[in-house]
């Protein structure tokens, strides 16, 4: 599921009653943390290839940054997904 899509899914107009949550709340919160550990999981493999590469130390080191930063990018709307979501779960059973 794309991230276009879990953000569509997750911004609706809730019409629960009172002290109970969307059932959509469950799935989407899976999807979200899914994706998020297919991110890790592929970022932990590039960090493996550059740390096995033949390459030189600096350019390794800067490789690793990229990556780094790149992993941060792709992780933070999620991770802002998931965030709305509990803050929307504290309302409700507030």
């Amino acid at each position: 599921m794309s991230f276009a899509m879990l953000k569509r899914l997750s911004s609706g107009p809730s019409r629960q009653p009172p002290g109970t949550y969307s059932p959509d709340i469950l799935p989407l919160l899976q999807s979200l943390l899914a994706a998020l550990a297919d991110i890790d999981f592929e970022h932990q493999k590039n960090r493996e290839t550059i740390l096995q590469s033949a390459i030189d130390e600096p350019l390794k080191q800067r490789a690793m940054a990229a990556l780094a930063k790149q992993h941060h990018e792709r992780r933070d709307p999620y991770l802002r997904e998931i965030d709305k979501l509990e803050r929307q779960i504290q309302r409700t059973f507030a």
